[in-house]
């Protein structure tokens, strides 16, 4: 029911985050950076936040795991509908796709499996808690497995025109970008006016800047199906992912630390003080 925190994290992914960035490349496309790299710059705008990564590093500073896991999920499900949307109002579509299949195919690519899923672990919930699958590890795997296709599908491409000059620039763009935000949630969440805990900015800071890699690619695949720039389009996404593995696993100890000496200065500011003795 932490309604206000969801609306900033929400807010700041799905409207903020990706105006920003059209806003930015607007300034980069009078650079020779390739285009498409910064249309791809675009896409990492326009995708919801991770199931996974913002969930694991709010967990292991100690911040607010419920409410990354709420947004973590809650963006997911919005993202089916925001970001296919937000694609086509920044990007627009080359391709033949119809609106309505764009759709249909999400829906069946995502939330079938999820609602199956959810059936099935009903009957075999006992199963599952007394033998414990290694449902982590098998995760990983397929997140690997999606990154590795996915490369190899962008640079087996004989038509790809990439120049070394354009990736090492959007590498660094990506990183500013990745700190810029991060900067800027912490600023917005720690405000004298704020009604946010240490714990909570910490969840705000890692969910709002986040992106998602597992729903990225298929919807690119299917916004932009036979789109004979999707590899280039692609490669911001593919960095960005563990671009923000490596940031937010450098930042845990700094950020926790923050939050258990925040945590106690306010512990202290809220004791009451003793009456002096006359």
């Amino acid at each position: 029911m932490h309604v206000k925190l969801h609306l900033f994290v929400q807010i700041f992914t799905l409207v903020f985050f990706p105006t920003a960035i059209w806003v930015f490349l607007q300034l980069l496309s009078i650079t020779p950076i390739n285009e498409w790299l910064l249309k791809g710059l675009q896409t990492v705008g326009c995708m919801p936040p991770p199931v996974s990564s913002a969930v694991i590093l709010t967990k292991a500073v100690g911040g607010n795991e419920a409410a990354a896991i709420f947004n973590s999920a809650f963006g997911s499900f919005l993202g089916i509908v925001i970001t296919p949307l937000l694609l086509l109002l920044f990007l627009g579509s080359s391709s033949s796709v119809p609106f309505t299949s764009i759709f249909s195919q999400l829906f069946m690519t995502v939330v079938v499996p999820l609602i199956i899923g959810q059936i099935v672990r009903r009957y075999i919930k006992d199963w599952l808690e007394r033998k414990k699958p290694p449902f982590g590890a098998i995760s990983s795997c397929v997140l690997l497995m999606i990154i590795y296709t996915t490369f190899c599908d962008t640079f087996a491409n004989p038509n790809i025109d990439l120049d070394k000059f354009s990736l090492i620039i959007i590498v660094f763009i990506i990183f500013s970008v990745q700190m810029s935000f991060m900067f800027l949630t912490f600023l917005f969440s720690t405000r004298n006016n704020s009604t946010f805990t240490p714990a909570d900015t910490v969840a705000i800071v890692f969910c709002s800047t986040h992106k998602s890699l597992t729903l990225g690619i298929p919807m690119l695949k299917i916004v932009f199906a036979g789109y004979e720039h999707l590899s280039l389009i692609s490669v911001p996404l593919l960095i960005y992912h563990p671009a923000q593995i490596l940031l937010g696993s450098l930042l845990v100890p700094t950020i926790k630390s923050w939050m258990v000496s925040r945590q106690k200065a306010l512990k202290l500011t809220r004791q009451p003080k003793a009456p002096v003795k006359v």
